[in-house]
């Protein structure tokens, strides 16, 4: 069960998300009923405090979509409970919306309206904006402001996007691929951005695809895989059981025999690749064992999170998955 406290902004207690796969037509009553769904989210417990940056990471059909669309308020769950703010984001939507920040992984804008027109637009919609200029310029977008938003590139919109989510200076801001179609220098100023909203306070719920965009920004990590939950916490209490990571092009003339790398796993082809728990102590065997002796394509890599992931999404079944792209959601 999750104990709730008032620092904390969003929590998700029990929760499950069904949509509808198959009916049948009852001729009692003139109704279809259903008879079969799929279950997209099973049970799902999280929570995000008052100044945190909790990224929410799934593999394919993890339900990790389903899971932000109910925090957002946009359905309710089948089963479980959201509070945002205290309240319930579905049935309290008013009580909430006014507080929230929601940047969507599809939005879209009038688009005979200039980014400036849009921008005034959506500020009068707002109870407590900041000023629509000071939001344009947070995203480098006062140079196009003249320009119809749909002369914009995809970069350009989705930086729009994030700049009407962050103008009503909202509690909580929910962040759906972000910073998809972003360049590198572009999706680095909206870090600092999200970081500064933050450190004033903000309750942030980020999902990426980007996994170094939750290293970088992440107070908290969930990997969503099959409907759950399967690893939660700080980057380093993710990575705390995943090996360090060595690779060179075998070199000719040196056994591996000689080579000392107690508590490491040696595999060995045309490449030799070890994982270990303990970096330094085994790249210093690695150097004392080559001596002179070049190792083409030396690389050493401690823990990731990409290995944290691509570990759990190894072990995928796909089987019995269903596509929902057609059915309905069952409440």
């Amino acid at each position: 069960m999750t104990t709730t406290t008032a620092e904390d902004a969003i929590v998700v207690t029990g929760v499950r998300r069904r949509y509808v796969t198959r009916t049948r037509l009852n001729i009692l009553t003139g109704r279809r009923e259903p008879t079969d769904y799929f279950e997209a989210v099973r049970g799902v417990d999280l929570k995000v405090a008052r100044g945190e940056l909790f990224a929410l990471l799934g593999t394919n059909g993890a339900g990790k979509t389903s899971t932000v669309e109910l925090v957002e308020g946009l359905a309710r769950p089948s089963q479980g409970g959201i509070r945002v703010l205290g309240h319930d984001p579905h049935a309290e939507r008013a009580l909430v919306r006014h507080r929230t920040g929601v940047v969507l992984q599809n939005s879209g804008f009038p688009p005979s309206l200039t980014v400036a027109e849009m921008a005034r637009l959506w500020h009068g919609t707002l109870s407590n904006p900041q000023p629509a200029e000071q939001a344009l310029d947070a995203v480098d977008l006062m140079r196009r402001a003249d320009v119809e938003t749909a002369k914009l590139s995809g970069g350009e919109r989705r930086r729009l996007d994030i700049a009407l989510a962050v103008m009503g200076n909202p509690e909580v801001l929910v962040l759906d691929e972000p910073t998809t179609g972003l360049d590198p220098e572009s999706r680095r100023s909206i870090w600092a951005l999200v970081e500064g909203l933050v450190r004033q306070g903000t309750a942030v719920l980020l999902t990426t695809h980007y996994l170094e965009e939750a290293e970088q920004l992440a107070d908290r990590i969930a990997i969503m895989h099959q409907g759950v939950i399967a690893r939660e916490g700080t980057l380093a209490e993710m990575v705390a059981d995943a090996p360090a990571r060595i690779s060179f092009a075998r070199p000719a003339g040196l056994s591996l025999s000689d080579l000392d790398a107690a508590g490491a796993r040696v595999t060995a082809s045309d490449s030799v690749q070890i994982e270990t728990p303990t970096l330094q102590r085994t790249l210093a065997a690695v150097l004392a064992w080559a001596g002179g002796t070049p190792l083409p394509h030396l690389q050493a890599r401690s823990a990731s999170l990409e290995q944290v992931f691509l570990s759990i999404a190894d072990t995928a079944d796909f089987a019995g998955t269903a596509d929902i792209a057609n059915t309905r959601e069952l409440s």
